[in-house]
């Protein structure tokens, strides 16, 4: 979720990948075309103990930049974007996969739905305080990793439904060509796994495969 009241001051949370909230080593990058904006943020960081910031200061290949640096973080100060430009940071955010912090001076409902589709972890409206940056930072990752969680654990349950249809597509056709119960046919899948040391799912496409050949 991104955060978008002005003036929020988020809690100091910690974050799911240990010791990275407050490792002076984090790489971090910053967007910002505007020096003196991007002072604030390196300001902040660096009396935090950040030794690792980096500002890209122009936004052409803004890709193969960030790729270039390989930062853990990226903060984005944008002042007051246009459309296109926000487009150009929401694609970033959804091609680097990293905790993605983005800065804006003003901004209506739907940049703010179009972050958080963008899978920015915040989303800061008139909050560019130097005082802020660390905690905005903190935020960042936790939410980063909290939404990783889930939507690994969304992938998973996803994965695992899929096996199940494969599964029991094979049950079908062993019990058709064998006359034999679901739970034979199910026991006879796991049995040859066993044997052969391989996943039931594994054993399920293969029967799926050799019965589409003897159609």
């Amino acid at each position: 979720m991104a955060e978008t009241r002005n003036g929020f001051d988020p809690p100091n949370q910690g974050t799911s990948s240990p010791g990275a909230q407050r490792d002076s080593t984090l790489k971090i990058a910053i967007v910002d075309e505007n020096p003196m904006r991007a002072a604030i943020l390196e300001d902040g960081l660096r009396e935090a103990g950040f030794t690792q910031v980096e500002r890209i200061s122009e936004t052409r290949n803004l890709l193969a930049r960030i790729y270039a640096i390989d930062p853990e973080v990226i903060l984005i100060d944008l002042e007051n974007p246009s459309r296109d430009m926000l487009e150009q940071m929401f694609q970033v955010s959804r091609e680097v996969k990293r905790p993605v912090a983005m800065f804006v001076d003003q901004s209506d409902s739907a940049s703010i739905q179009a972050a958080v589709d963008a899978g920015v972890s915040a989303y800061i409206v008139n909050g560019l305080k130097k005082e802020r940056v660390t905690n905005i930072l903190d935020l960042c990752i936790s939410r980063f990793y909290a939404f990783s969680r889930l939507q690994g654990e969304l992938d998973r349950a996803n994965d695992a439904l899929k096996e199940r249809k494969i599964i029991d597509r094979a049950k079908g056709v062993l019990m058709k060509a064998k006359k034999i119960t679901e739970d034979e046919a199910y026991a006879l899948m796991r049995k040859t796994a066993m044997n052969e040391n391989k996943k039931i799912v594994e054993i399920a496409r293969s029967l799926l495969t050799a019965a589409e050949l003897f159609k």
